[in-house]
């Protein structure tokens, strides 16, 4: 097999098993796209193995003397000149360097999204866990416990007594 087309291979390999298919399943929230996800993790998995087995082997090499038996020297000799001089391309990778940096300055615009997600989940979190414990004690709360929760609401209140009204 040619260099390239061995990089190509071992690149591929390394990134099938560095990838949490699991992991990313889990964050799935509808049932369309855990199809969407199933159907791209297949042919990922389909292009991973043809490029592992069929790709990456080499060829076997023709046995020439055993044709010359059978066939004849003359007729042999045309096809091995004619194989002889079959020149099979090498793969530059042209791709790759274009978008490897756009790649990457989407892989860290996705680091910071995450962190800001789960900044926002923790405070949305907090937030539940308040309003749950705020469900529990409405019952038996007073203004006085309320406002000391919430000055901000108490100084508003307060405005609108003093200024006489009432909100209508």
């Amino acid at each position: 097999m040619s260099g390239a087309g061995k990089k190509v291979v071992d690149v591929a390999f390394k990134a099938g098993r560095n990838i949490d298919w699991d992991g990313m399943a889990k964050l799935l929230v509808s049932e369309e796209a855990r199809r969407e996800f199933g159907t791209l993790r297949r042919a990922f998995d389909e292009v991973n193995t043809q490029l592992t087995t069929k790709f990456s082997q080499e060829p076997e090499p023709v046995d020439w003397e055993y044709y010359r038996k059978g066939i004849g020297s003359r007729l042999v000799d045309i096809y091995k000149q004619a194989y002889d001089e079959v020149k099979i391309p090498q793969y530059v990778d042209k791709v790759t360097p274009e978008y490897k940096p756009k790649f990457d300055a989407l892989l860290v615009e996705l680091k910071e999204a995450e962190q800001t997600s789960l900044k926002e989940s923790e405070k949305l979190e907090k937030e539940i866990a308040d309003v749950q414990e705020l469900k529990k004690r409405l019952s038996t709360m007073t203004a006085d416990e309320y406002f000391e929760k919430h000055p901000e609401l108490r100084k508003k209140f307060d405005d609108e007594i003093r200024n006489d009204y009432w909100g209508y």
